[in-house]
């Protein structure tokens, strides 16, 4: 007897052979880009100009050449990335924990109190992002270098945390306004403050938001360009990571060293992001209400 086939099983069937195949071809052309840019800045360049489509290599043709170039400071002929990567480093942390105290504060304030305009403050807040970054880049470069703190590495720490604040307090508001009001009340009622309702009850509960908010904003004060380019490029010692990485696109540097430089640059948010990625998963699980 002829086996009937009808619609839904012809779709289940071609989903079941397209979707890892799907999942395979979006994780090659994600990855592959990554994988090439790591194999160049392990090859030496004389065998890049002879073979530059080879994507598979043997031990043997490995080499650190490039990295040791690219983080040996500059006194001994290197590119001096490794004191790019603390100054990143440090305004990335700084940026995110400045930011974070803030937003956190912000976005209870908006999300529990009444005050007036309480419910468009954050479209204010958005209503930053219609302006490009290059509105604001000339007249804060002409402030700081008349007041002279052009060239000092915490000045980014200003500039960064006024572009992210906004975005910051909306996201953590979204978030702060689905925990339970009446565990909060709860702890009125026993007597706590609301410094330590914060503390204890909403902090705990908000550890995913939190996590990724300061992941977002890690990714855009280690990653950002222009700004540091602006009031940094007269000042080697207090280059970022992605300000060192331009200055190596030139004709006489070799693309191993540039290779070498965008691995750098690239795999400390790889990192953070694994590790973020499971600091949220785990925080979804605390602050449960016990019965």
């Amino acid at each position: 007897m002829r086996r009937r086939w009808n619609r839904y099983a012809i779709e289940v069937a071609a989903l079941r052979v397209l979707r890892p195949l799907g999942i395979a071809f979006f994780v090659l052309i994600t990855v592959f880009p990554f994988y090439y840019m790591v194999l160049l800045s392990v090859r030496d360049i004389s065998e890049i100009i002879e073979s530059p489509g080879s994507i598979i290599v043997g031990l043997g043709e490995l080499s650190t050449d490039a990295y040791e170039r690219v983080l040996k400071p500059t006194s001994e002929g290197g590119e001096g990335f490794l004191r790019f990567l603390l100054n990143s480093l440090l305004l990335a942390a700084g940026t995110v924990v400045v930011t974070l105290l803030v937003s956190i504060l912000g976005a209870y304030a908006v999300s529990r109190l009444e005050f007036f305009g309480r419910r468009a403050v954050h479209f204010l807040f958005l209503s930053v992002y219609l302006f490009p970054a290059i509105l604001l880049a000339i007249p804060l470069f002409v402030a700081f270098s008349k007041m002279g703190l052009r060239g000092e590495l915490w000045v980014l720490v200003i500039v960064y945390v006024a572009q992210t604040l906004p975005i910051c307090v909306y996201m953590l508001r979204n978030y702060f306004e689905t925990v339970p009001v009446s565990l909060e009340e709860a702890a009125e009622v026993d007597g706590a403050t609301r410094m330590q309702i914060i503390r204890k009850i909403t902090l705990p509960l908000a550890i995913p938001a939190i996590a990724a908010t300061g992941l977002f904003v890690f990714m855009i004060a280690w990653n950002e360009f222009l700004f540091a380019l602006l009031f940094l490029v007269e000042e080697r010692p207090n280059w970022t990571v992605s300000l060192g990485v331009s200055q190596l696109t030139n004709i006489e540097t070799p693309a191993t060293t540039l290779m070498a430089g965008s691995v750098i640059l690239t795999v400390p948010i790889i990192v953070l992001f694994l590790f973020a990625e499971r600091l949220m998963t785990e925080g979804l699980t605390r602050g449960a209400e016990k019965g």
